[in-house]
């Protein structure tokens, strides 16, 4: 696996030769991603292979990695794994892109040569959740110096209804 990936690459060319891309890309140098992050140390396994499916250019592949995301409930670390399959057709138009198989998502090229980095990082976007949070009740109040108690309902304790006062009017015939 190569440490160092081309920065550009012309998607059509490749696609023409059956090339294949095998490498990592730093997080840090995912600058949109790189904000979403608690830490951008680590790389991205990039997997693509470029081919054609007739007159469809095409690129297929795996982009793998662990992210460390902040939990908005109680904005500690969170490690988020990704590892996402990419099935994109290559179009210079909205009505190439409109003439999609199903299974392939749009990549528009407009010039000639584009950054191979902005697929990767959109990928990746497109698979991060709104609201990243941890599986288990994190968001914790502190009561006293050394107990603590969660904010969030588990569902195991009821709420109090409200119109219990009624229910029991109900049955004793005052109403």
């Amino acid at each position: 696996m190569l440490d160092r990936l081309p920065e550009y690459i012309d998607p059509l060319h490749l696609a023409d030769k059956r090339g294949a891309l095998k490498g990592r890309i730093p997080l840090r140098s995912l600058d949109r991603l790189a904000k979403l992050l608690v830490n951008d140390a680590g790389f991205v396994a990039v997997d693509l292979f470029f081919g054609r499916e007739g007159r469809l250019a095409k690129v297929e592949g795996r982009i793998e990695t662990i992210l460390e995301l902040e939990c908005q409930n109680c904005l500690e670390a969170i490690k988020w794994p990704v590892d996402c399959a990419l099935k994109l057709g290559i179009v210079s138009s909205i009505d190439q892109a409109n003439r999609l198989p199903e299974e392939y998502e749009p990549l528009m090229v407009e010039e000639e040569k584009i950054l191979l980095k902005n697929i990767i990082e959109d990928e990746i976007l497109l698979t991060l959740p709104a609201f990243p949070k941890h599986q288990h009740a994190c968001f914790v109040q502190k009561i006293d110096n050394n107990s603590v108690e969660p904010l969030v309902n588990d569902g195991q304790s009821s709420p109090k209804n409200p119109f219990s006062i009624l229910a029991k009017l109900k049955h004793t015939g005052d109403l």
